[in-house]
């Protein structure tokens, strides 16, 4: 599948949005994703189609040197094709290049297919979060992946 992985603007807020229905049970709201754009304390990034369909992001808040993974978001319809791969491999790399400690993330304890994709790209379980999510209610596992 061809796809490039860019900066999210403005212009890719209706897509993010239209991903964050699909794939959460307590989706964000445009104005919540808004304030989730690149900027100083955010990196945020898409994975778009030639004609400029969002069809996976990623998005995390820096402070200091650390980064926390908000939301990693896939199309359904297009998983496993190197999207969600493509997405953390870009982040890593500019979390590197700002010269962060580490990435740090949760997910759903039941969500073996995330889990499974942050491990190979050396994220760690240290720790775990109970009843975290809602609608359902479950833990989450915290993973780290330490840079320094």
């Amino acid at each position: 599948m061809d796809f490039s992985i860019a900066d999210a603007g403005s212009g890719a807020v209706a897509g993010i949005e239209r991903l964050e229905k699909l794939c959460f049970s307590v989706p964000w709201t445009a104005e919540q994703i808004i304030s989730q754009l690149p900027d100083e304390n955010h990196f945020f990034i898409t994975a778009v189609d030639s004609g400029g369909s969002v069809l996976g992001y990623v998005g995390a808040m820096l402070a200091a040197d650390e980064g926390y993974i908000s939301n990693v978001a896939v199309d359904p319809a297009l998983r496993r094709q190197g999207i969600g791969g493509a997405l953390i491999e870009k982040l890593v790399s500019m979390a590197a290049e700002r010269g962060l400690a580490f990435l740090t993330l949760e997910a759903r304890a039941s969500n073996a297919p995330a889990l499974a994709l942050y491990e190979k790209y050396g994220f760690r379980p240290v720790g775990r979060r109970k009843n975290y999510y809602e609608k359902p209610r479950e833990d989450a596992i915290l993973m780290t992946l330490f840079l320094k």
